[in-house]
Parts: C-alpha cells; sequence; structure tokens
C-alpha cells in the first residue's frame, strides 16, 4: 500500500507555530516514507472563516518548502460527500435526529448527576435516541448523531492477544487503537461522548463525519496531526467501520503551549509564524518534535534542513532512509 499522508488545516486564521509543527511532521514522514503529501482546507466550518485564510496559509507552507503533491482539496464543495454518507448511515438505522439544544443536555446531564469538569466534552444523554422511548417528542429536529451505543454495543469483545496485535479493535467496551507516537489507547465512546454529531443544527456538516469522508476519498494512509486531536480518533475509527471504509495509521505529535500552559491555538489569539524566516520556523518546529539540529553550516537552505530532518524522522519512526 503507497504511503499518502495530509495536512489539514482550518482557514480560521494563517499558520502559528503550533500548526507548523503538525504541518512539518506529516510532510517528514511522508517524504520518509516516499509517498505523497496532501493538503486539505477544512473549511466545512464557513462563518469560522476568514476571507484569504487559506491563500496565506498555503503560501505559508510554500515559504518553508512544504509544498503538496496535488492541488488542495477544499470541503465547502463536498457537502454531496458528506450527505451521501449520512444517508448510508441513516438507511442502516446508525443515524437518527436530534432536538436537543446545548441547554436540553446539560440540564439532563445535571439532572443524573453528572458534574461537568474544564475542558470535558458534554456526553450526550440519549434523550431523543430512539430506544429511549421518547425520540424527538413531538419537536423538530435540529441536527443528526451517531448512533454509538447502539454500534459500539453490536461489537462483541475482542481476545486480549488480537486487541493488542491489530492497530485497532471495537469492543462493547470501547475503542482500542495503537498511535505510532502515543502507544496503545482505548476510549469507551458511548460513556465518553456518546451519541456524536454528525451534521450540525445549523445545517453545516461536523468535523467527525467530513474528515472521514475526506480521508477515505483521498486514499489516506497515514495520519499525522496535533495530540489535541487524538481524542478525535475512536470516534472516526467507529465512523470508518460503519461506513466500510479503510483506517489510516495514527500519530499525534507534541503541543507548542502558551505561556500559562494552554495550547497555542488561533482562538487564543497566537501570532503567526514568521514566513519571512521559514529556517528558523522550521528550526523551532523541530525542536518541539525532538529532532536534531543540522550541524554548523550543514544546512544553508530550507531543503536542506527538510532533507536532514527527514533522515532523522525516518530513523525515529523505523521508515527506510
Amino acid at each position: 500500500m503507497s504511503y499518502v499522508g495530509r495536512f489539514a488545516p482550518s482557514p480560521t486564521g494563517p499558520l502559528h507555530a503550533g500548526s507548523l509543527v503538525a504541518a512539518l511532521a506529516s510532510w517528514l514522514d511522508a517524504r520518509a516514507a516516499g509517498g505523497r503529501w496532501l493538503v486539505r482546507i477544512e473549511d466545512v466550518d464557513l462563518p469560522r472563516c476568514m476571507d484569504g485564510a487559506a491563500g496565506r496559509i498555503l503560501a505559508q507552507l510554500a515559504a518553508c518548502g512544504l509544498v503538496p503533491d496535488a492541488p488542495p482539496l477544499y470541503q465547502s464543495a463536498r457537502g454531496a460527500r458528506y450527505q451521501q454518507a449520512l444517508d448510508k448511515l441513516v438507511a442502516c438505522r446508525l443515524a437518527y435526529p436530534c432536538a436537543c439544544t446545548r441547554r436540553d443536555i446539560a440540564q439532563a446531564l445535571a439532572a443524573q448527576g453528572h458534574a461537568r469538569q474544564r475542558h470535558e466534552e458534554l456526553p450526550y444523554p440519549g434523550t431523543c435516541c430512539p430506544e429511549s422511548g421518547k425520540g424527538l417528542g413531538g419537536r423538530a429536529p435540529r441536527a443528526w448523531r451517531f448512533h454509538t451505543t447502539q454500534y459500539q454495543s453490536k461489537q462483541p469483545p475482542a481476545p486480549d492477544s488480537q486487541a493488542q496485535a491489530a492497530p485497532f479493535s471495537i469492543a462493547n467496551d470501547g475503542v482500542r487503537w495503537t498511535d505510532r507516537r502515543l502507544g496503545p489507547q482505548q476510549q469507551d465512546v458511548a460513556r465518553h461522548t456518546g451519541d456524536f454529531v454528525l451534521r450540525r443544527a445549523d445545517g453545516l456538516w461536523a468535523y467527525q463525519l467530513a474528515v472521514v469522508v475526506d480521508d477515505a476519498d483521498q486514499g489516506i494512509t497515514d495520519v499525522v496531526r496535533g495530540e489535541d486531536l487524538a481524542d478525535n480518533t475512536p470516534r472516526q475509527i467507529l465512523l470508518q467501520s460503519a461506513l466500510g471504509l479503510p483506517t489510516p495509521r495514527y500519530l499525534h505529535t507534541p503541543l507548542v503551549r502558551a505561556a500559562d500552559g494552554e495550547k497555542l491555538s488561533k482562538q487564543h489569539g497566537a501570532p503567526p509564524f514568521d514566513a519571512s524566516r521559514p529556517l528558523q520556523a522550521l528550526a523551532a518546529a523541530a525542536q518541539v518534535l525532538g529532532l536534531p539540529a543540522p550541524a554548523a553550516g550543514a544546512a544553508a537552505t530550507v531543503g536542506d534542513a527538510l532533507a536532514h530532518w527527514s533522515k532523522a524522522w525516518a530513523r525515529i519512526y523505523n521508515r527506510a532512509p
């Protein structure tokens, strides 16, 4: 199987230092494997996208020598494909309409004694689930949800030896997978997030469905991204399985953090990295990834530096040099 990797930024602003870490890691992984590297512009959440941000992102990448092997794919043009996937899940009774607001969900969880933790995603309490006996209760549908509890509960537990040998497994107690950097991972999705959203109340497609369909259509074999997205992986594995799509290998990279310890992000005002000084920006990203600096005078150009780090990446992650 030929390697295909990708970098998938959201055009909500220019790339910052943390974004460049993920971009560099995904590019190095593809090049170390002799594979292809693609860029996907994840502009499915159009109200949050900034005019001109996609073009600036591509220019930032090009300044750093990170040029995709094909024209970028834009999620905003792919609504028909996402609808096909949703229709398939509906036909299999693995998706259902939901009328709940966030307030409804918070109140239902509070009634169950669930105290929300900081940064915790509220697990859906199953109010509109067909098996709840209530359904929509005469309310108008707002969103569509994946029937996580229904799908996960049908999966028999795999023997421990089989679960450890496989790149991933789904059982009634959750999803297990092995991250190439973080090692063995496990999450009971039914308890952790419950029946998660596929299409939002505002009509926009949810990230989980869009990314699964896009990765399959682009033939992605390896996903390399920041470790803040590792929590999404089990939901994506469930959707891949339910839709009969292949599951890529996953590698989640270290995060760049601000002085207060929070993840560096556009949402919290992270400044764009200086694309006029690409060697310095790339060197900082490589340091976060634990890659050795080139010998003095050995990497005078961006191309030289990338070649050096590509060989180092291959040694660390057992790719052929």
